[in-house]
């Protein structure tokens, strides 16, 4: 973007729109001044941003909690820096990186004009309230509404002045004051150039070895210096100074003055005499006292000045005059009688527009459509008892009483506004306002023939020495309209400049002295619209010289100074230029009516160009101001922003003593911003205006303005900006003017929409409690002496939402008040459909209560009313509430029926009832699912979803996707499916913005992965994994992100990849340590060393965890049941790793743990480990010993069967233990006996062969019992055939068909007999074997056949298989 400048140079302003907010230290043109010198210095290339969130006006520290905040938000904006960066590029700086922990930002600079940029938003307090914007979440928008809780944005100031020094010696030109009186070699005036002290030149630096050249601002001259002593000059005095034309550069400098005073007003006195060389000066005698019009500026040769004896008004030279006793430097920059704002601002028609537009985004619809039942209560009675009744009831009376007080008065609804006067009145006032130009009628010029008749009517309205409204309307018009409308009755314009010539002409023969005065100035302004500009300087000069009786029509004599003075300047004639600009900046600076006949800004550039040289900066403000209003009145808004920038600079250093009101400046500002595609600084300056304003008018502005801006900033609508978090402040500041009166409108009406949309904000953000209690505040400030200006049905609206609202914070007794009253106040004999509104609001009510015979009653009552005016989507939404009515009563079958018949209502609306759509459909799918029809459960959420993403419901989408994702993960498991939909969460979530719930969402998708086994899989789930793991890492969820690091490890050991395992592992448990909580710690080793324990690679390293890490914690920390854990997995780690003897130490800890504890599963399972290690120890009393104890535990009688198979297995390894390892067979046959028993009870038939046929052997080698052996011999064979046959009874089943069962039998009968002889013949060598066996044993040992004593035990006993 470009302006055009002066002489129609380009002037590049594209970066003078951008903002920021709130900061501690402001940079002025003193903090930025550096010596510059040719010397290499360390220039850094970035600068920090410190931040810090401050409490009060005394910007003391906020809590650790808020600082915690802004770290985290940063955290976020270090991995996603697209945000950042956009709202810094709008800052006219650039983004190099953020460091969340410090809570700093770094940014760099490429000009000089981006560095003016950033600290003109810097010191008026934008860079604060843009990141406020940009970090801040509504819960800090409506949290903190009464307290001052904002970022002070802290930057250092000499790398800043270091970076400004050297992109200015980069540019290779620039402004720089001299720190002291200096001497350069001049080329140009032949001697040496003198600068003073505070002298303000173009610099240039050295090249390729040569000095500093530097040229005057005075006259041009140029001189050079090796090392000037010298100071850059304020960024935006460096960029007006250059981005100013030549002409207007150059040339008169400070004039010397010898005036004490700087910005004068009051009265002076002359000091010599002086008479007066051209009518608009004024004569003056010594001693003479003039008062000063507007101000008097002691850097300007003139001033407006007016006779204390005769009232004459003129110009008067500065340098003839001296202050006098009541003259005193001015503390305010606008003069008496000035318009200061920009813009009209009047309170009616404000405050009109404002309610209108918060009725237009208004989203409550209450009064209108049904509400659904989707509210649970499971405590209300519970809240009902504990609640102090007496304190309850009076409240409620007390509400009661107020809001029949609001249905009991009455106001016709159209009444609503009334303006004051008729509209006749207002025409005439506009009329009067806005006067109209007559037309003139042009006449041929004949030569010879002077008919002054035809000058008559344009001499009478020409001539007169007093200003008149249409003369500042001529005098504005370009040429072009002065020749098409002004004028008529010619066909070219060459006719008019003769016919206004011969007018002239005889103006001047007749003396009319103002006719002729303003002939030559449209003259003049006709021949310059024609490019004749000689022609026309002749006309403005001649203008000039006219003989007139004083300055009486400043207007024309400022308008006619503007027009010759451009003409000075395109001819280059700069001494005349700088001589008759003087007279016209003394005109603007006395009289505010001139600024409206400039056509140019070269004579105010020139104010603001001799303001910086003598280092005034009041006038500096003057003329920024004058500059801003000049391009605001003729739509130039780009040129506009810095001069009004500056004013603000300017005005906040004053400190409040003019009398601008900031709060407008910052609207206007605002409105420019917003003109020029700037949102966050749009906004940033509507949260300023809205700060700083001294009236409801202006925070009803700032309210209107926010609206827009953040509609732009978020891409949304209006009426979603206005559920924005982000318009608490407005409103909420907007309400603190209660007292104001609203002109013409009822005060009342606008308290009453300000407090609705308040509240709108707080019910959307689930903050129910604050709404509440907000919408009672404004019921108690019910006026009663007068009568509302709210229509009737808008008041119940409003009750029947505040009714809703008590329902959603769990008092639904106090909404049937509420719903009760204002049924009290319908219609008797007709019903209305508000009235259906209220008895179904009445039925949801009910329901919370538990009444639900009543809510049904009145959610009939409700349908009938909808079936009376065909109100279908109330009708759908009634049905709904009927079925979830039946659903809470246990009738399933009648809530399936409504809620499919809601469902088919539903289905032929038009648009506009998509979410409770969502929601009916939700909910009879949750009851499918619960009666297990899952396929139409599905249906429901997909044509539920199908639904969300057709309106574009995010909220919706959120929650049906959450459903379905539950769905397949849980109800009907189907891993593709629940992956494809959590995929398609976490895009619902990104686009919302919710970081966590992403990181969780991201670590479920990993999971859901890593269960499907594959490597493929695996490296899906670590990529997932990776993404959840930097959310939390940003978010700063010490142990999310601790967890993260650890199955990222685990994943690794899945896929192999042995050597990053540790590395991961490592690093989550550095993480885990610095969260500083044991308990995480301690729950992190535990499933490091899992990691390994569910692992056949590596198990050793699980010891590492187990034993060396987490048990010391879990004992200093006394975490019991996470001691115990620990010990019985390296019990089984040990056992398994055949490290029995430190297994036992675990164990024996184990089991004194599960003894306090109580725990008597454990301790069982510990009997048995310790049973288990003795038994490999080859400690086998200890192992009987522990394996008894294990049985002792048990629990009696036996409930399953599994426990019974459990003392099958220990009396049989009891067995085993006293007959092969023990030697006492006595013993064995005992615990074989006792197996066999619970054998039998559990009808195991083949431990019943093992048992027998061991027992058969104990019995006839060692017992020497032949009868008791042969019986169980006897029962094995039993056992064996029926095993066998029981295995042929199954391969017959298996048979193919009927058919063939006749030959199925024959072969049957064939291989039983096939198998009897085979089983005889086994018998018989068996009993062959075990006789050998028994002689062989009895040569060997005679007294092998004697009972043996239990004390007796032998070392070896060969195994005899049969």
């Amino acid at each position: 973007m470009a302006a055009a400048g002066p002489g129609g140079k380009s002037v590049k302003t594209a970066s003078s729109t951008r903002r920021l907010r709130r900061s501690s230290t402001v940079v002025d043109a003193a903090s930025l001044k550096r010596t510059l010198s040719t010397c290499e210095e360390n220039i850094p290339t970035a600068l920090p941003m410190l931040l810090d969130v401050v409490r009060g006006p005394e910007c003391l520290p906020a809590d650790e909690e808020l600082q915690d905040m802004l770290r985290g938000k940063l955290r976020i904006l270090q991995s996603d820096s697209i945000e950042v960066s956009s709202l810094f590029t709008e800052l006219s700086t650039h983004l190099i990186s953020i460091n969340s922990e410090e809570k700093v930002i770094f940014v760099t600079f490429k000009t000089s004009e981006e560095i003016w940029k950033f600290t003109t938003y810097y010191t008026i307090g934008f860079l604060g309230q843009c990141l406020e914007n940009l970090l801040f979440d509504h819960k800090y928008w409506l949290s903190f509404l009464e307290e001052d809780i904002t970022i002070k944005v802290s930057v250092q100031e000499d790398k800043l002045n270091l970076i400004y020094k050297g992109i200015l010696m980069q540019e290779g030109s620039l402004f720089a004051v001299c720190s002291t009186n200096q001497m350069f070699d001049s080329s140009t005036s032949g001697g040496d150039l003198y600068l003073e002290q505070g002298d303000i030149a173009q610099f240039e630096p050295p090249f390729l070895g040569s000095g500093w050249t530097v040229r005057c601002l005075a006259n041009g001259a140029r001189g050079t210096a090796p090392k000037p002593a010298l100071e850059p000059i304020n960024p935006f005095h460096q960029w007006f100074l250059k981005s100013g034309a030549e002409s207007i550069l150059v040339g008169d400098g400070k004039p010397a003055c010898d005036f004490p005073l700087q910005f004068a007003r009051g009265t002076c006195v002359a000091t010599m005499a002086y008479d007066a060389e051209v009518p608009d000066e004024l004569s003056v005698a010594p001693a003479e006292r003039i008062i000063i019009e507007g101000l008097l500026v002691s850097c300007f040769d003139w001033f407006t000045g007016r006779k204390e004896s005769t009232g004459e008004v003129g110009l008067v030279k500065t340098s003839l005059v001296k202050p006098s006793t009541d003259t005193c430097n001015s503390a305010d920059i606008f003069l008496d009688g000035e318009k200061l704002t920009f813009f009209s601002l009047q309170e009616d028609k404000v405050t009109k527009k404002t309610i209108t537009l918060l009725k237009k985004t208004s989203q409550n619809d209450t009064g209108h459509n049904y509400k659904l039942d989707v509210i649970s209560y499971q405590d209300f009675e519970k809240k009902k008892s504990l609640s102090s009744s007496s304190k309850v009831d009076t409240k409620r009376s007390d509400l009661k009483r107020d809001i029949q007080m609001i249905l009991d008065q009455r106001k016709d609804s159209d009444s609503v506004f009334t303006m004051n006067g008729t509209l006749d009145d207002s025409v005439l006032a506009t009329e009067a306002k806005n006067p109209s130009l007559p037309c003139f009628t042009v006449h041929p010029v004949i030569e010879g023939n002077d008919n002054t008749e035809n000058f008559i009517p344009l001499f009478s309205f020409l001539e007169g020495q007093d200003y008149k409204a249409e003369f500042g309307i001529l005098y504005g018009l370009s040429s072009e309209i002065l020749a098409s409308s002004t004028f008529t009755g010619h066909s070219e314009e060459d006719e008019l400049i003769a016919f206004l010539g011969v007018a002239r002409e005889t103006a001047r023969k007749k003396r009319l002295f103002w006719s002729q005065t303003r002939l030559c100035f449209l003259l003049g302004k006709l021949c310059a619209g024609r490019s004749k500009f000689s022609q026309a300087r002749v006309y403005f000069e001649e203008a000039l010289s006219v003989p007139q009786e004083g300055l009486m029509d400043i207007r024309l004599v400022a308008s006619i100074y503007s027009n010759l003075a451009a003409i000075y300047l395109l001819q280059k004639n700069t001494q005349s230029f700088f001589v008759l600009t003087e007279r016209l900046v003394a005109l603007l600076l006395g009289i505010p009516d001139c600024l409206e006949s400039l056509e140019d800004n070269f004579a105010l550039k020139y104010i603001l160009k001799k303001a910086i040289l003598s280092h005034n900066k009041m006038a500096e403000a003057r003329a920024c101001h004058l500059l801003a209003k000049h391009h605001w009145a003729r739509a130039e808004g780009v040129q506009a922003v810095p001069y009004l920038e500056r004013l603000l600079v300017l005005c906040a250093e004053a400190q409040g003593t003019w009398s601008i009101s900031p709060s407008h400046g910052y609207l206007t500002l605002g409105k420019l911003y917003s003109e020029l595609r700037l949102p966050h600084l749009s906004v940033t300056s509507a949260r300023k205006a809205s700060l700083q304003s001294s009236t409801l008018t202006d925070c009803l502005s700032s309210i209107e303005l926010a609206l827009n801006s953040l509609s732009r900033l978020y891409g949304i609508t209006e009426q979603g900006a206005a559920a924005s978090p982000q318009m608490a402040p407005y409103l909420h500041q907007a309400l603190s003017f209660t007292q104001v009166q609203v002109g013409a409108c009822d005060q009342y009406h606008v308290i009453y929409q300000l407090t609705v949309s308040l509240c709108q904000i707080f019910c959307k953000h689930s903050m129910v409690g604050q709404a509440i209690c907000r919408m009672h505040t404004f019921i108690n400030s019910n006026p009663l002496s007068q009568q509302l200006t709210i229509c009737i049905p808008e008041r119940k609206s409003v009750l029947i939402w505040l009714a809703w609202l008590h329902i959603d914070n769990n008092e639904p007794d106090v909404a049937l008040d509420i719903l009760d009253s204002v049924l009290a106040s319908m219609p008797e004999h007709c019903t209305i459909p508000l009235e259906g509104v209220v008895l179904n609001m009445r039925g949801v009510a009910l329901r919370c209560i538990g009444d639900l015979r009543r809510a049904a009653e009145s959610y009939q009552a409700a349908v009938d009313i909808c079936q009376e005016y065909e109100d279908m989507a109330n009708w759908a939404v009634a049905q709904a509430n009927q079925g979830l009515l039946c659903l809470k009563a246990g009738a399933k079958g009648l809530a399936e029926s409504h809620l499919t018949e809601a469902v088919q209502l539903f289905s032929e609306l038009d648009e506009g009832h998509e979410a409770d759509f969502i929601t009916v459909l939700l909910k009879l799918g949750q009851h499918y699912v619960k009666q297990h029809q899952l396929h139409y459960g599905k249906a429901c959420y997909e044509w539920a979803l199908l639904l969300a993403i057709n309106s574009n419901l995010f909220d919706c989408q959120l929650t049906v996707t959450r459903h379905l994702c539950n769905l397949y993960g849980c109800d009907s498991p189907d891993q593709a499916q629940c992956i494809i939909y959590n995929k398609y969460l976490v895009k619902l979530l990104r686009c919302t913005g919710d970081r966590e719930q992403e990181g969780d969402a991201l670590k479920a998708i990993s999971q859901l992965y890593l269960n499907l086994g594959t490597e493929r899989a695996y490296r899906a789930a670590l990529d997932y994994t990776k993404s959840s793991l930097g959310i939390f890492i940003d978010l700063g969820f010490r142990e999310k992100e601790a967890y993260g690091w650890l199955q990222a490890g685990k994943i690794y050991h899945l896929l192999d990849q042995t050597e990053l395992v540790d590395l991961y592992v490592q690093v989550a448990q550095d993480v885990a340590i610095s969260t500083g909580d044991t308990k995480i710690l301690l729950k992190l080793l535990e499933a490091a060393g899992d990691i390994f324990f569910n692992n056949c690679q590596d198990r050793d390293k699980a010891i590492t965890f187990y034993r060396d890490h987490a048990l010391p914690i879990a004992e200093k920390s006394s975490c019991v049941h996470t001691r115990l854990r620990l010990c019985n997995k390296l019990t089984e780690l040990m056992h398994n790793l055949k490290l029995y003897e430190e297994a036992v130490e675990f164990a024996l800890t184990a089991l004194d743990i599960s003894i306090t504890l109580g725990e008597h599963l454990n301790e069982r399972v510990v009997y048995h480990r310790l049973a288990s290690l003795y038994h490999c120890l080859d400690q086998y009393e200890l192992a009987e010993h522990y394996y008894l104890k294990t049985l002792t535990v048990c629990p009696t009688p036996l409930l399953f069967d599994e426990e019974t198979l459990y003392y099958v297995r220990v009396y049989q390894t009891l067995g085993d233990i006293m007959f092969y390892n023990l030697k006492d067979p006595f013993d064995a046959a005992g615990y074989y006996h006792l197996a066999l028993a619970a054998s039998m009870d559990l009808g195991n038939k083949r431990s019943q062969l093992q048992l027998c046929t061991r027992l058969a052997t104990i019995y006839h080698n060692f017992l020497i019992d032949r009868e008791l052996s042969l019986i169980f011999y006897q029962k094995a064979r039993g056992f064996a055939a029926e095993l066998n046959t029981s295995q042929t009874v199954k391969t017959i089943r298996k048979a193919p068909g009927e058919t063939e069962l006749a030959e199925v039998k024959i072969k049957y009968k064939k291989r039983m007999l096939q198998e009897m002889e085979l089983d005889l013949e086994i018998k018989r060598r068996t009993l062959r074997k075990l006789d050998l066996e028994i002689q062989k044993l009895e040569r060997e040992d005679p007294m092998r056949t004697a009972k043996k004593k239990k004390n007796k035990r032998s070392s070896h006993l060969p195994k005899i298989s049969m």
